[in-house]
């Protein structure tokens, strides 16, 4: 039998999507990543693929491995964006996910704890987002 990471999305969910009904380059990546088997995927993968809810069961945790090893990991765009994405995730997923919702904590805290490791310009982007994260988890 295949591990999760030999996997793609559409062999896990048992879902195959058709031809997507936009032409945006966005839905054009979400609909080719779902055919990627996961341990392909590069963090700025996972955060595209988070950032849109889609195959949450099975990249939460390969997000949350890496965000173990670095909470201010630069998928794409600056640092902390694929923890930011993790943490836009609904409630419903974290509710139904209390172990995944305990490691996202923790590494959140970790990285408020870091913060003044940032240069001022992060920090300041950041932080208002991490702190009203940890809001939303109190």
């Amino acid at each position: 039998m295949k591990r999760v990471n030999e996997q793609t999305l559409e062999e896990l969910d048992g879902q195959r999507w058709g031809p997507p009904e936009l032409e945006t380059s966005l839905v054009q990546t979400v609909h080719r990543l779902r055919r990627v088997p996961i341990g392909q995927f590069e963090p700025r993968d996972l955060r595209i693929m988070i950032g849109q809810g889609v195959g949450l069961p099975y990249l939460i945790p390969t997000a949350l491995t890496l965000l173990e090893r670095d909470a201010y990991l630069e998928a794409e765009l600056h640092p902390g964006d694929l923890l930011t994405a993790v943490f836009t995730v609904d409630d419903a997923f974290w509710q139904r996910t209390p172990d995944l919702r305990r490691r996202a904590v923790t590494i959140l805290d970790s990285a408020l704890d870091r913060l003044n490791e940032l240069d001022v310009v992060d920090r300041r982007d950041l932080q208002p987002q991490l702190v009203s994260a940890r809001a939303r988890f109190a």
